[in-house]
């Protein structure tokens, strides 16, 4: 008899993608929605040292889109969020650099959901990349 886990129409066995958001991500990300503050308007999180799971802060700071783009890494995957200057609104992002190890896109882009997960309340995913600005999105 199939049972919640091996009938397929319950989607089969549910499992977890494995990535662990550290609690910094989610307290940097309240300082970014913090109407108060104004010390923190962007976030970029990414893989914490030679961890294959752990995702936390590696650039905060004010600035806007401009500052965010200016301090992207350049050989890591990242996620983040900013909140936008001219309306008050939040978006997140997913970049991938070229020089990012195969491997770690393939994590990145399995963690994705779960990291997004942990920046609640954004309004969209926007195109991150080196010297974007506000103007342009």
């Amino acid at each position: 008899m199939p049972t919640l886990f091996t009938d397929p129409r319950s989607g089969g066995v549910k499992k977890s993608s494995g990535v662990n958001v550290l609690p910094i991500v989610s307290t940097t990300w309240a300082k970014v929605r913090d109407d108060i503050n104004t010390e923190v308007d962007w976030l970029i999180a990414s893989f914490d040292g030679s961890s294959k799971t752990d995702i936390t802060i590696v650039a905060s700071g004010s600035g806007g889109v401009e500052g965010c783009a200016a301090a992207l890494p350049e050989n890591m995957a990242c996620y983040g969020g900013c909140r936008l200057h001219r309306n008050g609104r939040f978006v997140t992002f997913f970049y991938v650099p070229e020089g990012t190890p195969v491997m770690q896109r393939g994590r990145a882009s399995m963690f994705k959901n779960g990291v997004f997960n942990v920046l609640e309340g954004s309004d969209c995913e926007i195109e991150m990349k080196p010297g974007l600005t506000e103007d342009q999105i």
